[in-house]
């Protein structure tokens, strides 16, 4: 795929949707960076409903901490992996009083040594609260980026890197938000919805399904 095409890719993505942002509701840097670690193998819906109940009651690190791991899976038990991530959430939280101010970090370096902060979910609050360039490659993103032959990579870690070089610099803030939403809800895993894809003549998937 050459530059041109990978252009008018995101030229068309941006003008269906010029600004792009996570599905999972937030109020503040720490909201966000609980709620990613929340959404690790679980949807976003999911994740909402239950910082529905939690963030009114404990909102910062301070407050969940006083929670304990117990009181803070009585909000989170109907996520997957519960026990654990309280456990990380708990653990977080002491961290940021004890070495931030209670802040989140905006530097990876920092954040990836948050439990439960692998990469992804470190480029996540990079990018969405903090505004930097960083693009987070989730199950989603990784086909997308396959499929249409944007950036076709054996993991996730190659495809991250062939995002950063080939997408261009006016798209990198935003390319994130657009292409996880194209996964989410056009380029599906099992029968992608091609003929309602606004890319569809630029992709190079072979086994495109126009029915």
């Amino acid at each position: 795929m050459n530059k041109q095409k990978r252009s008018e890719i995101f030229t068309r993505l941006r003008r269906e949707n010029p600004e792009p942002t996570t599905e999972l509701n937030y109020q503040s840097s720490f909201e966000l960076l609980v709620s990613v670690i929340l959404s690790a193998q679980a949807t976003d819906v999911g994740v909402n409903k239950a910082t529905a109940k939690l963030y009114p009651v404990a909102n910062t690190p301070k407050k969940i901490f006083a929670l304990g791991e117990e009181g803070l899976k009585e909000y989170i038990k109907t996520i997957g992996l519960f026990n654990s991530k309280a456990k990380n959430v708990i653990k977080t939280c002491k961290i940021l009083m004890e070495q931030h101010g209670s802040e989140v970090p905006e530097d990876r370096e920092s954040l990836e040594a948050l439990p439960g902060v692998g990469r992804k979910t470190a480029n996540v609050v990079l990018n969405t609260a903090f505004g930097q360039p960083t693009i987070a490659v989730d199950t989603h993103i990784f086909r997308v980026s396959n499929r249409t032959k944007i950036a076709p990579g054996k993991n996730v870690d190659v495809v991250e890197q062939k995002l950063i070089k080939f997408v261009p610099d006016e798209f990198k803030q935003d390319a994130h938000h657009w292409l996880i939403l194209h996964g989410r809800y056009v380029c599906v895993a099992r029968k992608p919805r091609c003929a309602a894809c606004v890319i569809e003549d630029l992709c190079e998937f072979k086994d495109k399904v126009i029915d």
